[in-house]
């Protein structure tokens, strides 16, 4: 900012502001008392009350816009937390961990992962919303951050006024699967086989309150379907139920059986996509079989606790959208069945709450009951 009749300076000294460059000290800087001419100074500004008035605009404009920067570039000065609300080695811990490791890299700082499972994410999300609001704790969360409002009857934070968020680092689409063995081909084949005989199949899922467990619901919705659904424990326990053919019909986020569907072991039959994914061209989507309004998703997505300095969020977005996206952390995430993200703080807080409403809906109208009612 350049004052007029004053010095090239950038800063200048008013109340707790200093001038930092004097460099032409035969010319007084119009926020400053000191200087050899500082009587002539005086006398100015008193003839001409409207520059008296412009400095102290420009003096507030400059406290105003310092601290934030200053803040921003001293950051950060300390290791920074993670909170993954999960146990390790799932997706979102995984993703989480690649970006710790590039964040530690690029800032200076270590920026490490703390699992704090249980009750469906509600403790690490619980937890991360009475942290700070200093850039000190970070959240990856998935889904469940905006499944659980609705799917339980108390959670510990307020998705509103609890956090900031930041971006979505990536997500994998949720996926109809089937054990090779099972007589269909093609999605359209199982939802016929489904329907000549209601009641009989059962279609397994990693746990009620996920969204595969919700696009279950959102399929059956839409179509009609009459079938069991067979809630497990997680994704593992799920995964060994369809390939021993007990449960031969599952739903689930594609990233969590990528190798088993690479080696055959798994079959998909079609995913909950807007389009088709980079990973597995080959697998078309509900959308495009004519089954409209399927899309869901598993996220992981990057939040921060409300208060959080935006110089700081803005900091947090710009580098973690560009890891995600860069050559190498893309093609780590596509082998693990996740489409990269990177969206503005903006896009994703509008996409957080566009997926509020959308599954709030869903589990109204599919009457799930609330956990903990």
């Amino acid at each position: 900012m350049r004052l007029p009749g004053a010095i090239n300076s950038s800063v200048y000294q008013y109340g707790a502001l200093a001038c930092i460059n004097r460099a032409n000290r035969s010319q007084i800087c119009p926020l400053c008392l000191n200087g050899e001419n500082n009587n002539r100074g005086e006398k100015a500004t008193k003839e001409r009350p409207e520059m008296r008035r412009f400095i102290r605009i420009a003096a507030l404009a400059v406290a105003l816009v310092i601290p934030g920067s200053a803040f921003a570039q001293q950051y950060p000065s300390k290791p920074v937390k993670i909170i993954v609300p999960f146990p390790p080695a799932g997706v979102t811990d995984i993703v989480g961990r690649l970006v710790a490791q590039k964040l530690s890299e690029k800032l200076g700082e270590q920026f490490y992962i703390e699992n704090i499972a249980g009750a469906g994410g509600n403790l690490g999300m619980g937890q991360a919303a009475r942290s700070p609001g200093d850039g000190y704790t970070i959240l990856f969360a998935s889904s469940s951050i905006v499944v659980n409002p609705t799917l339980y009857s108390k959670v510990p934070f307020d998705i509103d006024k609890d956090f900031v968020p930041v971006t979505k680092a990536g997500a994998t689409p949720n996926s109809w699967q089937i054990n090779p063995n099972f007589p269909a081909s093609t999605m359209t084949a199982l939802i016929d086989i489904i329907r000549k005989e209601p009641g009989k199949y059962s279609v397994a899922s990693p746990g009620t309150g996920t969204t595969p467990s919700l696009s279950i619901e959102m399929l059956r919705l839409a179509l009609g379907l009459n079938f069991v659904v067979v809630p497990f424990a997680g994704g593992g326990p799920m995964v060994q139920s369809l390939l021993g053919g007990h449960t031969p019909i599952a739903c689930s986020a594609i990233g969590n059986a990528m190798a088993l569907i690479k080696d055959g072991k798994i079959r998909v039959l079609a995913i909950t996509a807007n389009k088709r994914v980079e990973f597995a061209p080959e697998i078309p989507t509900l959308d495009e079989l004519g089954i409209k309004n399927q899309e869901a998703e598993t996220m992981t997505g990057v939040f921060v606790p409300a208060g959080t300095p935006k110089p700081i969020v803005d900091l947090l977005q710009k580098e973690i959208s560009t890891m995600v996206t860069s050559p190498e952390i893309k093609a780590r995430l596509l082998e693990l069945g996740v489409v990269p993200g990177g969206e503005s703080s903006a896009d994703f807080a509008g996409y957080v709450k566009a997926e509020v409403a959308k599954w709030r809906k869903v589990i109204t109208e599919a009457k799930v009951p609330p956990i903990g009612g």
